[in-house]
């Protein structure tokens, strides 16, 4: 065990936490799914509560991946492809910083790059994937976070978002 395999470690808990407590929020939080689901309508993403659904497996998953390290490019990309749909019909306008400007889009951008980086550099020898001999790091690990990630995104919204026109 390496000190790069300790911080590789503490990027994936790191990770792996803020998606499960996301994932926990959106289900089981204030407003629970049916708070989810009205909130991603009003947002403009259409079937809200299967999209509340896919939005809380998706993220609970991811964040079990990163903890675990397991399947660790699936986990980078499952993350890529939330915060992306954030990022892009939530975050954007309202700028970079996320308290000065108003749900800026800092954290999401954050979690994008720290989970393709992730991907890159694989998820150390404190995984299960190195535990199981399926370390998929470099380029291609890259490659599925961001193509899968960023792919999955604008597919869904290219099939679900319908935002309210301007009037």
């Amino acid at each position: 065990m390496t000190a790069v395999d300790v911080g590789l470690l503490l990027v994936r808990l790191s990770l792996g936490g803020t998606m499960l407590m996301h994932g926990w929020n959106h289900w089981r939080g204030g407003g629970k799914i049916a708070g989810t689901a009205r909130w991603f309508e009003s947002i403009g993403l259409r079937n809200g509560r299967m999209q509340a659904w896919a939005s809380v497996a998706t993220e609970l998953a991811a964040g079990i991946g990163f903890v675990l390290g397991l399947f660790t490019p699936l986990a980078c990309a499952s993350a890529v492809g939330t915060m992306t749909v954030a990022a892009l019909i939530v975050h954007r306008k309202n700028g970079f910083f996320i308290f000065r400007e108003g749900e800026g889009y800092e954290y999401v951008l954050m979690i994008i790059v720290m989970s393709i980086a992730l991907a890159l550099l694989g998820p150390g020898s404190i995984s299960l994937d190195h535990a199981l001999d399926i370390t998929v790091g470099g380029g291609l690990g890259g490659i599925i976070a961001a193509v899968a990630g960023v792919g999955g995104a604008l597919l869904l919204l290219t099939a679900t978002y319908r935002p309210a026109k301007q009037t």
